[in-house]
């Protein structure tokens, strides 16, 4: 368990992708107004496919290394390959329990990422009850 506690606590500290996109396709924010986390994603895409993703905010180290450790994933996949993504398989990313207290806090970027695409496409974001419920 310490090996996954560690790994959080490096995606914290020296998080991979962070920073912006001048020429983003999309860029999106979100928050968690319980605990004041916040982001916003730019996401490069190109035939339909992530080619690049960029991440700036603040919070907790859950919160930020989530983003930091999905964004590692997400890189050359489809859009309907990330929306498919759910709290079980990022909870298989992160590699450790996450508690219920912690749910919103290891999901803020993956709505933020999801609902970023969602609106790129006209559809109806994402809320808290859909990765909760």
């Amino acid at each position: 368990m310490d090996i996954y506690a560690q790994n959080i606590l490096d995606h914290f500290k020296n998080p991979t992708n962070k920073g912006s996109i001048k020429d983003a396709d999309i860029t999106h924010n979100e928050a968690n107004f319980s605990c004041g986390d916040t982001l916003r994603v730019d996401l490069k895409i190109k035939d339909s496919k992530l080619v690049d993703f960029k991440f700036n905010g603040g919070g907790c180290a859950i919160s930020q290394a989530s983003v930091a450790i999905l964004g590692e994933k997400i890189l050359g996949k489809s859009q309907t390959q990330i929306l498919k993504i759910d709290f079980a398989n990022l909870k298989k990313y992160l590699g450790v329990p996450i508690s219920e207290r912690r749910a919103k806090c290891a999901l803020l970027g993956l709505m933020t990422i999801q609902n970023a695409i969602l609106k790129r496409q006209g559809k109806i974001s994402k809320t808290w009850h859909d990765y909760l419920a």
